[in-house]
């Protein structure tokens, strides 16, 4: 059983036991962390959200049974302990606290615990899914109390920051229509009215745009948003934005607020500075430079273009993809043409795994002789050509696609990630951010054989391409803008459509019928009837940002109570079953198709 806590109160967390109270008498209560029995001395580790402080129970000084009590204890229970601050004999400078110690007067045990499935420790290499399992004994562990912490110090910091801009946070339901946004929606039957469903929200887009409408001018939320896709190890079923909207603004004051968000975002939560302005890229430049429209800007490794090269070489691989429209690129791995052949094999087997038909390769050796898997196609003039363009030295490699524009990017961005991780390009704690801007405003979906939105129905086009979505609606280019860092995207907007001609304009190219978009989009093209501000707005995934500030690979490392990839929760059960009577109320029979 456990004792009371009546007539103690806490005085201090544990890592606040520091030098300047030695002589004081401190309250202080947590988990045993690990106990250590020297006969007439027992050696406590106590654990809070703070740290380790370091508490002695000696039998001529503890209270009563204090003694006796010790004895019992064991890993992760509670325990509450008054005592006096005094200086270690052994310091530990591994520990905040390790200077001083607590010489325990009383002792309550609170509660008492099991022996728990693993041990509570840094860099747990327990099995994620027993970690997910037991999620509370998992979130006492101090890098994910830190890594949820931060979290605290993100969220704080924005909402200080965005206050101080004028902006207003404002909830959106989280019951609301289903609408064609993209991702498959997660549905919720209602009761009062059978047969009809609630959506939860991909994102408030539709709401934050209403709030415009209504003249609140700049709204943000730090919000929870839902979508029922296949997950990754940065994909949640539920995630949260940070999500804003702006009236009167256009493309560089939405960019400018935000740069010094992220800046004062990152120095208060892990005082990091960041320059500003961040660098811009257009979307077709992180493209033809970097072959990602999330380019990692903190190595070299560019793509460069040899079509004008290719084009003459009398080498059907590199001639045919350029006549069907394609392009020949490559990037040269500095250094890297001393790897061994089976690492420049598994190089081009990366490549086909985004669509490359196969990988051409040069390896410069450190005399200048020439190892490769093509050049006897070509002539000696076509070669050096080649090498200079790739500005090629000894000890060089060069990686080379032919393919229709979209392959070769693909392959040729992911194979300079990879180039990069197998030299130790990058470190975790350097932080490289760049916006890149104009986006295509459509992108054609070959299994419908139609447009569809990059960004979202609502996305604004370019003022000098609007012209374009009649004729060459592939062309046109959008107010749309991502921030990226070190490769990931961490958040995304636009400026949107306030003119309902364009934005019939826009159903339009997107193949929808006025009637279609008015059922989809009703409310919203009602709401544009009655006086519209130009408008536009970017959101955050707060896991993904907090997951590399925290330096961690996975989001649900950043998250409480995170899902595992079949969408299911280990420690809840979650998703379950429900009672007939509750599906009777919901007039739902379940008929589950083998």
């Amino acid at each position: 059983m456990g004792e009371s806590m009546a007539g103690l109160k806490r005085t201090h967390y544990c890592n606040q036991v520091k030098e300047n109270l030695i002589g004081s008498e401190v309250v202080v209560m947590g988990w045993a962390q690990k106990r250590r029995n020297l006969g007439s001395l027992i050696f406590i580790d106590l654990r809070d959200r703070s740290g380790l402080l370091q508490v002695v129970f000696d039998e001529n000084d503890v209270d009563g049974e204090g003694f006796k009590k010790a004895e019992t204890l064991r890993s992760e229970f509670v325990i509450a302990v008054r005592g006096a601050v005094r200086q270690r004999e052994s310091v530990n400078p591994n520990m905040e606290t390790g200077y001083v110690e607590v010489l325990a007067k009383e002792l309550r045990i609170l509660s008492e615990a099991e022996t728990p499935p693993f041990a509570i420790e840094e860099n747990s290499a327990v099995k994620e899914d027993l970690r997910l399992k037991y999620r509370y004994l998992d979130l006492r562990r101090p890098d994910l109390q830190r890594n949820i912490m931060l979290r605290h110090r993100v969220t704080q910091s924005v909402r200080r920051f965005l206050d101080g801009e004028g902006f207003l946070e404002i909830e959106t339901p989280m019951l609301a229509k289903s609408t064609p946004e993209g991702a498959r929606d997660y549905l919720v039957p209602s009761r009062v009215h059978q047969g009809s469903f609630y959506a939860l929200p991909q994102s408030p887009q539709t709401f934050k745009q209403l709030l415009m409408v209504s003249g609140f001018d700049r709204y943000f939320q730090i919000v929870r948003c839902f979508r029922d896709e296949d997950l990754r190890a940065d994909r949640q079923p539920e995630f949260t934005q940070i999500d804003m909207e702006l009236s009167f603004v256009q493309v560089n004051d939405v960019i400018d607020v935000n740069e010094r968000l992220l800046q004062r975002v990152f120095k208060e939560a892990i005082n990091i500075d960041i320059p500003l302005p961040i660098p811009r890229l257009t979307y077709q430049e992180a493209m033809d430079r970097f072959g990602s429209d999330k380019p990692d800007i903190r190595f070299g490794l560019e793509l460069v273009n040899i079509s004008d090269i290719a084009k003459d070489s009398g080498f059907k691989v590199f001639t045919d993809a350029i006549e069907n429209g394609g392009s020949v690129r490559g990037i040269n791995a500095k250094g890297c043409g001393n790897f061994p052949r089976k690492q420049i094999d598994s190089l081009v087997e990366v490549g086909k795994t985004y669509g490359a038909k196969g990988i051409a390769w040069i390896a410069v050796n450190e005399d200048g002789t020439l190892k490769s898997s093509f050049t006897k196609f070509l002539s000696e003039e076509t070669v050096q050509a080649i090498l200079k363009a790739m500005d090629a030295e000894n000890g060089d490699l060069l990686l080379f696609c032919a393919d229709k524009n979209s392959v070769v990017y693909d392959a040729l961005g992911n194979l300079r990630l990879e180039v990069a991780k197998r030299l130790g390009l990058t470190k975790k704690d350097e932080y490289s951010f760049v916006w890149v801007t104009e986006f295509p405003l459509l992108e054609w979906d070959e299994e419908e054989q139609r447009f569809v939105a990059k960004h979202h129905p609502f996305t604004s086009p370019m003022d000098e391409d609007i012209e374009l979505l009649d004729t060459d609606p592939g062309k046109v280019r959008a107010k749309a803008y991502d921030i990226c860092l070190n490769g990931v995207e961490i958040g995304g907007g636009s400026i949107r459509i306030y003119q309902r001609d364009i934005q019939e304009k826009m159903f339009a190219a997107l193949g929808f019928s006025k009637e279609a978009a008015y059922e989809n989009f009703g409310f919203l093209m009602n709401a544009f009837k009655y006086g519209v501000p130009p408008h536009g707005g970017l959101a955050y995934g707060l896991d993904r940002m907090v997951m590399l500030m925290a330096q961690e690979d996975s989001i649900r490392d950043v998250i409480a109570f995170p899902k595992v990839k079949d969408a299911s929760c280990p420690m809840t059960e979650a998703p379950g079953t429900v009672t007939e009577k509750q599906l009777e109320e919901l007039g739902l029979k379940i008929d589950i198709k083998k």
